[in-house]
């Protein structure tokens, strides 16, 4: 039986793009295939500079990461993971984001996903998920919170906090 109760967060404070370079790269090496990540924010608070952190991170050609707003999904396919990117900004409802097949990339075991403005779809996304919000907090300097939901981001939070 899986637990999904949220799980105690961390935190991280970014007061630069290097910042958050620093904690992408610490969670690209914590990173385990099937995993979702759900990324919450307001407009310019940082979700696709981690995602393009990350996949820096995870060996993947970073310069080919930009927000997926207009096409709705782009993916990473040449680092240690393959990286599914979603963003659901511009969707009317949970089901274009099912009429594009997310569910089958949420569910596979083999990929990360990460999907700005989760918030939108969280009927949809898997219980056991990592959640970062992102609060800006200054013109560079930005607040993350990570939440785990369930055993798996549990882990992955572990390792992320036992990184520093």
């Amino acid at each position: 039986m899986s637990d999904h109760r949220v799980h105690a967060g961390y935190s991280f404070d970014s007061h630069s793009e290097a910042d958050t370079d620093v904690i992408g790269r610490r969670l690209a090496a914590a990173l385990l295939p099937g995993i979702t990540v759900a990324l919450d924010g307001q407009l310019g608070s940082g979700k696709t500079c981690l995602v393009r952190s990350v996949c820096r991170g995870l060996g993947a050609d970073d310069s080919q990461v930009n927000s997926p707003t207009f096409v709705l999904m782009q993916t990473y396919a040449d680092g240690r993971l393959p990286v599914f990117h979603f963003d659901t900004y511009r969707l009317g409802d949970v089901d274009e984001f099912l009429a594009i097949g997310a569910e089958d990339y949420l569910l596979d075991p083999e990929i990360v996903c990460f999907v700005e403005w989760a918030e939108r779809v969280e009927p949809v996304l898997p219980a056991d998920r990592l959640t970062i919000s992102i609060e800006q907090t200054g013109e560079h300097s930005r607040h993350f919170v990570f939440r785990a939901s369930g055993n798996r981001s549990a882990t992955l939070l572990r390792q992320l906090g036992s990184s520093e």
